[in-house]
């Protein structure tokens, strides 16, 4: 173990990712569909993808992909729009099996989960096995398929459900860890995003064995508090443990640009698919938020951020998108080219059921 990060027990992780969940229930409810390329989301001109069948994404439509360029891709791609409601249901269902095996489950979304089965509900001594189980309940239940990473932290738990997707399984070992690690690109690093990714390639960091060459001193240098962070999981160590009571205080997404622009028809068109995202967390979760905040990186790396709060939260994705372009719009006109902007909104709380009333927010 490394010196510089602390020792802790080991612990057998799980990390369940059902594959192509909204399209895979789309298909699974409407026999129609099966085998064809489909994405739940709108089709219209602004409208975004939310999520798409695996034969969708063999022509590269992916998820948070305007709905234009996905019918570019594949022109026989079908546009259906989400159910929300039966999702939640059928991940209630999901969430069930999980708890027959351990209390420890971390929700990530609808989707996916961390389970910490080091000591579980049924006595089972392989956390390999526990995951056959759970997959194969899971089918019987829903007749959805789920790929599952097993290791013994967060981290490599997570890149192996990646790994014989769709409907697979992969193990790290303890001795596989570091070298696994060590072998991946800083791109497939979950946490590591295009912007940290390429950043990285700059300065010659381009696997994570490149990373694990370096020292502490100079990952904290060039990423701040996360450069503690890459040092352990380029090593195969991550501490963090599942929290199942882990309570998400504000929802947001962000984007850096390739380009960095000072026009302001430009900037607002990277925010759409950001609203987006955002709002499809908020109806996906039946949460509400009262607080919009937009944050500007500008290109000399400065960042502001502009908020306003409502007495009542927001209530549609008209409102936030309205809220959001007010807060540019206090932005502009600007005298440095902008490099990144986010959108996040907080002050989350589940929404009531007889909430039908919103109070405009003061801009």
């Amino acid at each position: 173990m490394d010196s510089d990060l602390p020792e802790m027990r080991q612990r057998k992780i799980i990390h369940i990712d059902m594959d192509a969940f909204f399209a895979s229930v789309e298909q699974r409810d409407h026999p129609e569909l099966r085998g064809k390329p489909v994405a739940v989301g709108g089709g219209s001109e602004r409208g975004v993808v939310a999520a798409a069948s695996y034969e969708a994404r063999k022509y590269g439509v992916h998820s948070a992909m305007p709905s234009v360029t996905a019918k570019r891709k594949c022109p026989d791609l079908i546009f259906v729009r989400h159910r929300f409601d039966v999702y939640k249901q059928v991940s209630r269902q999901i969430r069930d099996i999980f708890e027959d095996y351990t209390p420890l489950v971390e929700p990530l979304s609808l989707d996916e989960a961390y389970l910490d089965v080091t000591e579980n509900r049924k006595g089972m001594a392989s956390a390999t096995e526990i995951a056959e189980e759970i997959r194969a309940r899971i089918w019987e239940t829903t007749q959805l398929t789920a790929s599952a990473g097993v290791s013994y932290n967060k981290f490599l738990a997570k890149l192996a459900s990646d790994q014989n997707k769709p409907n697979g399984l992969f193990v790290i070992k303890p001795a596989m860890g570091p070298v696994f690690a060590a072998s991946l690109p800083v791109k497939k690093f979950h946490g590591i995003g295009p912007a940290t990714a390429a950043k990285m390639n700059r300065l010659g960091l381009y696997t994570g064995e490149d990373i694990r060459n370096q020292t502490l001193d100079f990952l904290e240098q060039h990423f701040g508090v996360s450069g503690r962070y890459y040092y352990g999981i380029s090593r195969g160590i991550d501490h963090r443990q599942v929290r199942p009571d882990r309570e998400r205080k504000s929802i947001g997404a962000e984007n850096t640009f390739f380009t960095d622009t000072t026009d302001f028809d430009t900037a607002w068109g990277f925010l759409d698919p950001l609203i987006d995202k955002v709002w499809r967390y908020v109806e996906a979760n039946d949460i509400k938020g009262r607080t919009v905040t937009l944050k500007v990186k500008f290109s000399d790396f400065r960042i502001i951020t502009r908020s306003r709060s409502g007495l009542v939260p927001v209530m549609s994705k008209p409102e936030l998108t309205g809220y959001v372009r007010a807060l540019l719009e206090g932005v502009f006109p600007v005298s440095k080219g902008i490099r990144l902007l986010g959108v996040t909104l907080s002050s989350l709380g589940e929404r009531a059921e007889n909430e039908t009333e919103q109070l405009s927010l003061s801009l």
